[in-house]
């Protein structure tokens, strides 16, 4: 249901990532308004399988029994890296379960973006179409494409997350109900969420950019610090918060 909920937004995320220069989409709900106007209203949805098809996975690697947070932060102890009660534990686990969730999403995020790009819409008729041919034309490392930039997405926002929800809950007054207990974690994890997204969306930008190009050899935008300095330049730096 939060996919299904979600994901309109996350075309417009795209689209606005990938619009460059004047004459665009001037606002969210222009943005909402033009796609179904212009396309329909399931090119809202259009590319929804791939995240589908990934989340049980991902939300494995994030809240499963054996998470990734809880793997690597038994490892780091075991090895004597970080103690039990370090406060840099949310950090180093972070940034390792990022990576982790990295490795396994960013073949479906590659699929995901060129169904929502509005100039490759010609190219593929849905999601299966767009695996076929992304393998047929471009190799099977094309599905690799922006994983640098995806590990910076991830390892930044699970970093900023986890590293800051311990601090805060324990900034606050200490909660002596449920429902004080339900408040200290809202606040701590909105003002951690918030954290990560100021960020790491500089890194989602150029990850969107990286992923869209169906050209490897003379592509525009191909590493995570060259492209976000190259958006800087031609664009501004408010670009990288699109």
């Amino acid at each position: 249901s939060e996919i299904l909920t979600m994901y309109p937004l996350d075309v417009v995320k795209t689209r606005f990532q990938l619009q460059v220069g004047q004459g665009g989409y001037t606002s969210i709900a222009d943005c909402l308004s033009s796609i179904v106007k212009n396309e329909g209203f399931g090119a809202l949805y259009r590319g929804i399988a791939a995240p589908i098809m990934v989340e049980a996975p991902k939300r494995a690697i994030k809240v499963g029994d054996f998470s990734a947070n809880e793997y690597f932060g038994n490892l780091f102890m075991k090895f004597g890296i970080l103690s039990r009660d370090s406060k840099y534990k949310g950090i180093f686990t972070g940034v390792s379960a990022g990576c982790t969730e990295a490795i396994v999403v960013v073949s479906f995020d590659l699929v995901k973006i060129r169904m929502q790009d509005k100039n490759a819409k010609s190219l593929y008729a849905n999601t299966g179409d767009a695996f076929i041919k992304i393998l047929k034309n471009e190799g099977i490392m094309a599905f690799s494409r922006g994983f640098e930039a995806t590990v910076w997405r991830h390892g930044s926002w699970n970093a900023a997350y986890f590293g800051l929800i311990g601090s805060i809950r324990g900034a606050l007054p200490k909660a002596e109900t449920k429902q004080g207990t339900m408040f200290n974690n809202f606040i701590a994890g909105a003002i951690g969420g918030t954290a990560g997204t100021m960020i790491n969306t500089p890194f989602d930008v150029v990850k969107t950019r990286i992923q869209s190009e169906t050209k490897s050899v003379g592509a525009k935008y191909r590493w995570t610090w060259p492209s976000i300095g190259t958006v800087i330049r031609e664009e501004g730096l408010g670009a990288l918060y699109k």
